[in-house]
């Protein structure tokens, strides 16, 4: 045995002369020295070892007796071995990864997506977490397939959950709102990974701690939120306060995830008081009918009375604007005959005169006797009423003499 040089061996070893151990050497140990309790020469040992390998080289000389194929064949295994170690340094990064290496279990740099290369173990390592795919946390419930329940640890679950059903966790979905109630929610939070060493190495369980602030954020949010809004029209509000809440947590925390959605999956009352609630939502409901009808009717009627006020106050206003414009075109004819009755009396009367005649002679029947008639007998005219005779054209009046100074 080459490491063996105690006993009767006189096989030289790595640590004994060039020459061999010499003869009654005794029980020398591995270090060398002339006995026991004696300590090696420590330039003796190197020069040993430094010999030793050069007998493994080729073309070089080794054990006496030795031959040189031997060394060559240590050689090629040693550089094949070596080739091997140097080979476990390169990896691939896929295109939805990102490669993270550690020197001596520390981070030491970031790798693109390809092939790379580090230096093999144990100097340095590689981590490759993806960092584009999303990833799904379920608080409040858990999925259910065919019937047994699926593995949804704090890790989360990806992919699509459309074919589960949900199994309740009334721990976690039970919270208090702002006016004292107790509601009943189950949500999902989709998240993935923004900055991968922030991701491994500065959260012990970032997965977990995604899970535990997303139901402490909520309680936060329904905890001011009371119960009415939160079951209607609250809804995208809500997912909007956890999620911009929880995305403060995780900075701060320096998780490296980033929050990509919040979705709430069922917010009801409690089991027990469902049906109860329910009943109050539809006689709300039916209220709130009955109320848009009867404000539909007050927007119906109200401006078709209004528009029949402003009808009736125009055609007042339009009457008056008449009354006073005939009254005032009156008095200004009343004027204007008093002025030409005062410039020429005579004259004025007898168009008066004739005017009122005109008028009343137009609208009466007019008989002309023959100045020789004695007797008129009195008849009855019957043709004049079943076909009156037209109305005789008025003559034109007299032209106003001139006046004399």
């Amino acid at each position: 045995m080459p490491w063996n040089n105690g006993g009767n061996d006189p096989t030289p070893g790595p640590w004994d002369p060039p020459g061999g151990r010499p003869p009654g050497g005794g029980n020398r140990g591995p270090w060398g020295g002339g006995g026991p309790g004696q300590m090696p020469d420590l330039d003796q040992m190197i020069a040993r070892a430094q010999a030793w390998l050069r007998g493994l080289l080729p073309g070089r000389p080794g054990r006496p007796g030795a031959p040189r194929s031997g060394g060559r064949l240590v050689l090629l295994v040693v550089l094949l071995g070596v080739a091997v170690w140097l080979a476990t340094g390169f990896y691939r990064v896929q295109p939805d990864e990102q490669g993270v290496v550690l020197r001596f279990g520390a981070f030491n740099r970031t790798s693109l997506p390809g092939l790379n290369y580090h230096i093999p173990w144990p100097v340095e390592s590689a981590l490759t977490p993806s960092v584009t795919r999303i990833n799904r946390v379920a608080v409040g419930y858990r999925p259910v397939a065919d019937g047994q329940n699926v593995s949804m640890t704090s890790r989360g679950l990806t992919g699509d959950a459309g074919d589960y059903t949900d199994q309740s966790i009334p721990a976690e979905s039970l919270m208090l709102t702002g006016d004292e109630n107790i509601i009943d929610i189950d949500f999902a939070v989709f998240w993935k990974i923004r900055n991968a060493s922030d991701y491994l190495f500065d959260t012990r369980h970032p997965d977990e701690t995604v899970k535990a602030i997303a139901e402490s954020v909520m309680r936060e949010v329904i905890g001011s939120t009371p119960i009415q809004p939160a079951l209607t029209e609250a809804r995208a509000r809500i997912e909007q306060n956890v999620l911009t809440g929880m995305q403060a947590v995780l900075d701060q925390y320096h998780s490296g995830v980033e929050v990509t959605q919040v979705q709430l999956q069922k917010v009801d009352p409690p089991a027990d008081v469902i049906e109860s609630f329910r009943d109050v939502q539809r006689a709300n409901t039916d209220a709130e009918r009955l109320r848009n009808e009867a404000e539909s009717y007050r927007n119906d009627i109200v401006p078709r009375a209004r528009g029949d006020a402003a009808r009736i106050v125009a055609e007042a206003d339009g009457a008056r604007q008449a009354s006073i414009a005939e009254a005032t075109g009156q008095a200004q004819r009343f004027l204007s005959v008093y002025a030409a009755y005062s410039a020429a009396k005579d004259v004025t009367l007898r168009r008066l005169y004739i005017e009122t005649m005109q008028e009343i002679l137009t609208h009466t029947p007019t008989v002309v006797v023959d100045t020789g008639v004695r007797s008129i007998l009195p008849t009855l005219n019957l043709n004049d009423a079943a076909h009156p005779l037209p109305a005789p054209a008025p003559p034109p009046a007299p032209a106003a003499p001139k006046a004399t100074p």
